[in-house]
């Protein structure tokens, strides 16, 4: 991690993590892709971390799980411009197919290094209720043996000051095999928002 500012802010953070070289991911990737969201955030959705979209255009899920993620934000009664966006990887961690970049699980030690800066996000923003997109980020902040599918959508201990709750990424639902799995899930899924949304 860069050296750590003295007097931080989520301003701050960001510039700082601009030039982060914790570990080797960001020889490959565009930038640094920080969280956004408001100071004060009531909620907070922590992610895996940023995809080929995110990594071009340098903002947190805007790519098609980011507005996959928007229509169930929706329909679950949450204003997205009320919630911090984050990942606990900030740098896009691909391999090659083709004229494509493919999303690669990030290893253990690049989640370690970037912990640092997601612990900043956390600390400043101080969310009541945080969500765990995924089990890369449910596992960081809940410890490596957490199952998302024994736990998702509830409120389970956890060593941090906010309530937090694990549920599948987004990006899974576009994965499922068919039509009427996906709408499955994107219903569990809204559940699981609406469930973090009672949680405040």
């Amino acid at each position: 991690m860069a050296k750590r500012p003295t007097k931080i802010s989520l301003t701050r953070a960001r510039d700082e993590a601009k030039h982060c070289r914790a570990c080797e991911l960001w020889k490959h990737a565009t930038q640094t892709v920080f969280g956004e969201g408001p100071r004060q955030a009531g909620l907070m959705l922590i992610g895996e971390q940023p995809g080929d979209a995110e990594d071009l255009s340098g903002h947190p899920f805007v790519g098609p799980a980011g507005q996959l993620l928007d229509r169930a934000l929706a329909e679950a009664g949450i204003d997205r411009a009320s919630v911090y966006l984050t990942n606990v990887v900030k740098h896009f961690k691909w391999e090659p197919r083709g004229k494509r970049r493919i999303h690669k699980k990030p290893r253990a030690s690049e989640v370690g290094a970037c912990r640092p800066w997601l612990d900043i996000e956390i600390g400043l923003v101080k969310p009541r209720v945080i969500v765990c997109l995924g089990a890369t980020a449910a596992q960081a902040l809940l410890g490596s043996s957490f199952k998302v599918t024994q736990h998702r959508g509830t409120v389970v201990p956890s060593p941090l000051d906010a309530r937090v709750l694990a549920t599948v990424h987004p990006s899974s639902i576009l994965r499922a095999p068919d039509q009427d799995a996906r709408r499955l899930e994107m219903a569990r899924f809204i559940a699981d928002l609406r469930a973090a949304a009672r949680a405040l």
